[in-house]
């Protein structure tokens, strides 16, 4: 059976050390640090970037854009994103 997405985004928040989430909610801006983290794009932990950034940044790392312009991820992750992204955990 597929994946709903709180559960991706729940196996995701789990895979970065991160806790589980009772309820629906996108990433926070803590949650994306890790995540960028995880798949080797450097930020600034002191002073986190936006979360399109951030979003861009972790979408360029696995190979699902061509860079890492913001205006390309200006909303949350879509299904087949989060997919992708799990995917990419598993493998590192």
């Amino acid at each position: 059976m597929a994946q709903t997405v709180d559960e991706l985004r729940n196996e995701i928040r789990e895979a970065v050390g991160r806790y589980e989430r009772v309820e629906s909610t996108a990433f926070t801006k803590e949650a994306l640090a890790a995540i960028c983290t995880a798949v080797g794009y450097d930020i600034d932990t002191n002073n986190l970037s936006s979360k399109p950034q951030m979003r861009a940044g972790i979408l360029w790392k696995i190979g699902e854009l061509n860079d890492d312009d913001p205006e390309q991820a200006d909303r949350p992750f879509r299904k087949a994103e989060l997919e992708a992204i799990a995917a990419a955990l598993q493998n590192e």
